[in-house]
């Protein structure tokens, strides 16, 4: 995020606010984990493929019997997701997505069989999504944004661990978004978590914390 805490601008073109040491890091972070999860908006926003870079980290998970890329996982209220998005498109590997229960059938007829509709209550339950994920041998489960996604994981005491890098830059929109959305934090400063690494990457910083 930005030193004020966005995480993209309102321009057209996606904000870059890492460097190309870090973008490898994350990359190495995604080959160690078993699904990587992101809100529709986010889908709809910046087109993410979710796929591992390095094909020497592929190789790797191959070789301890996973698939070369993690599961890519997406949430979403009302539908509204486009079955062309490259989240479908690339990656030979299951793609996932909760919606509420009354959303389910028309979810999987406009997807057909780019995706696997599961119904997860009304709202969505997160406790419902990591249930279901554990059954299908979901153990490490990487959460790459956007704001409300992060919002409702945090708030819901379901994180182990943070993983936030600082741009050395202001955004200073009110209307861009942001890390995360107002809330009831359990991380306050009664509770708060522990940081279990700082590192420099160039001109930005990964700030690593432990719940």
């Amino acid at each position: 995020m930005s030193i004020d805490g966005y995480i993209d601008d309102l321009d057209e073109v996606r904000l870059m606010l890492s460097n190309q040491e870090d973008f490898d890091r994350v990359d190495e972070v995604r080959g160690g984990v078993d699904a990587i999860l992101v809100g529709a908006n986010t889908i709809r926003r910046d087109d993410p493929r979710l796929l591992i870079r390095s094909v020497k980290r592929q190789d790797e998970r191959v070789r301890r019997g996973l698939t070369p890329h993690p599961v890519k996982v997406t949430l979403t209220g009302g539908g509204g997701v486009d079955a062309t998005a490259r989240f479908f498109s690339t990656g030979d590997i299951e793609k996932i997505i909760y919606t509420p229960d009354p959303e389910v059938t028309a979810l999987r007829e406009a997807l057909g069989d780019v995706a696997t509709v599961v119904g997860a209550g009304q709202p969505i339950d997160l406790g419902v999504v990591l249930d279901d994920l554990g059954e299908r041998n979901v153990r490490r489960l990487m959460v790459e944004g956007g704001g409300i996604v992060h919002t409702q994981f945090l708030t819901a005491g379901l994180v182990d661990e943070i993983h936030l890098v600082i741009a050395p830059f202001f955004v200073g929109d009110r209307d861009a978004p942001r890390f995360t959305h107002p809330g009831r934090f359990p991380q306050n400063s009664e509770h708060p978590m522990t940081l279990a690494e700082t590192r420099q990457m160039g001109d930005v910083v990964l700030l690593r914390y432990l719940q």
